[in-house]
This record gives C-alpha cells, structure tokens and sequence, in this order.
C-alpha cells in the first residue's frame, strides 16, 4: 500500500541531521569496508549463482514490514554490492523491519544487462511473496530501497504496471512496490545516459538493450521516467556532495514524476557523499531510516 507522507517530512528529517557532528564525507573505500550481520538465511530465486536474496528477520512472531534492499555498483561486480547492504540490514532489523536484500546478475555477468537484470528484478519480488507466509512478512507495507544503480532499479520496479504488453519483461501478475526510496538512484536513463557514462562507464546498451523492429525503443521497458504515472511516492535522497548523481538528477526527477502525477519528494543530505545515502554509521541515515518507518506506516521514534 501506499502511505501518504506528512509535508513535514522532510523538514523533520533535516532537523533530525541537524543534531550531532558533522562527520568527513565517505569515500569509495569507506564504502566497501561496510559489513554488518548475516543474514537470517539466503533464498535462491534461480539457477544462476548471483540469483538470490538474503533474509534479514527480525525476532518474533511477525508480521513484518519489510524493506526490498537494492545494492548499486554502477551495474557492475567491480564496485561491491549485496555484502555491504548488511549494514543498513542489520540497522533496520533493529527496528523490527525484515529486509529483503537482493542480489542479481549485473552487466558483466553471464545473463547480466537487458533483459536479465530486470527479470532479476521480476523473480526477486515474486520469491519475497512465495516466501511472506513461511517468514511472517507482510507485504502490505513494503519499501524498495536501492542506492545508485539499485535506485535505478527500484524506481523501474514501482512502474512494472505499465511495461509495454509487447516487452519480454512484461507480467500480467506481480507483486506490486509502490513506496520507494531511491539513495543517489540514475533512474532517468533516457535523459541522464551522458551522465551515466560519465560516472559509472556504462553504455545504454549494456542497461537497455539494442532497438529491433519489435522493439524500437529501447527506452520504452527501462526508463522509469517512462513508465509514470504509475500511483508510486517516491523519494529520492541525495548526499549534497554526491558527484556521481548529484542533486540536480534527484530534483528533475522528481519534476517529471510530479508533472506525470505521480508524487515524489526530495531529500539533500547534509554534508553526505554517494556512500554516505547507504551507510547507517553515516549521519545521513538519522534523516533516512524516518522516511522508512512513515512509508511502512511506522511511528516514528
């Protein structure tokens, strides 16, 4: 389900970083220095050896709000990914969210790129909800969150409903994700694919596909900001010093999504690099984890 955000959301989330030091942004290798716990088991949604998804499951008899966890890496093995999302994982558990933390085959693997990423994406979700009734989740109250090229991700999933019937990722049935957080997210690959291969060495192909005379738009099933109004709120949190997605992306985003009737949201991060939008050490995170609890229809604390 969709909650309706307070519009003092975000003024909250500002006075929340606001309180506390002010920390030196996180590099690349703070980034990958990130752990946290193991995950409560892990789940194969197919045959290939990045298809699966790690479990994290609060104490107790449930259910449980759960939180679709999307790692970036500019789409590629190069740059981590699932093993550093345990620390926001462990971070959420804390708060008796479970945490579906996925991984799936990026561009330089074998079936990686378009369209097997995005059918990733398709067999991820529908093994989450093949799985709510064994692990007391409830899928009710769902957030994908994904960070840089996992914001991408999330941001196409929230739009699944309106794939072209003549795509190859099309589903007639899905488990629909309609509240997303997208951390630095480079969802806009129609207009932002100069900024993407400028930031992360990634070439359309790679994340879209080539044209053919059934599909001559390679857009048409990738682009998120193609695939609106589709009744999603998002937000899209951005580190004010984050050069790989700056602000700017998150701001025109959220223009188009508006403008599509769709309801998106804004949230700088004060002082916060690209890593810090997915570190819970970071002080971006007190502005973050509010924002998760009021979509899952949490109090906040």
């Amino acid at each position: 389900m969709t909650m309706s955000l307070p519009s003092s959301l975000i003024a909250t989330a500002l006075l929340a970083a606001s309180h506390g030091a002010v920390a030196a942004p996180m590099s690349l290798d703070d980034y990958l220095a990130l752990h946290g716990p193991a995950p409560t088991t892990r789940i194969a949604y197919g045959a290939a050896p990045s298809q699966y998804a790690q479990l994290f499951r609060p104490e107790g008899s449930g259910p449980f709000p759960v939180v679709v966890l999307v790692h970036g890496g500019c789409w590629t093995v190069a740059f981590g990914g699932i093993t550093q999302m345990r620390n926001v994982a462990g971070a959420l558990v804390a708060q008796g969210i479970a945490v579906w933390n996925v991984e799936y085959r990026r561009v330089d693997e074998a079936g990686g790129g378009y369209p097997g990423t995005y059918d990733d994406m398709h067999a991820a979700l529908d093994s989450l909800q093949q799985h709510a009734l064994q692990y007391q989740l409830d899928t009710s109250r769902i957030v994908a969150m994904g960070h840089s090229a996992g914001g991408q991700l999330v941001q196409w999933i929230a739009g699944r409903e309106k794939l072209p019937r003549t795509s190859p990722l099309y589903r007639d049935k899905f488990l629909p994700v309609k509240n997303i957080l997208s951390l630095g997210g480079l969802a806009d690959l129609r207009h932002e694919k100069d900024l993407i291969k400028s930031s992360c060495e990634r070439d359309m192909v790679q994340l879209a596909g080539s044209a053919s005379n059934d599909r001559p738009d390679i857009y048409s099933d990738t682009n998120a900001a193609d695939l609106m109004p589709n009744g999603s709120r998002t937000v899209l949190a951005t580190g004010e010093l984050d050069t790989i997605s700056p602000p700017r992306v998150a701001h025109d985003y959220a223009a188009k999504a508006k403008l599509a009737g769709d309801h998106a949201e804004v949230l700088i991060l004060p002082g916060a690099s690209h890593y810090d939008e997915i570190a819970a050490t970071s002080p971006a995170w007190r502005m973050i984890l509010p924002v998760i609890k009021q979509m899952l229809g949490m109090a906040a604390q």
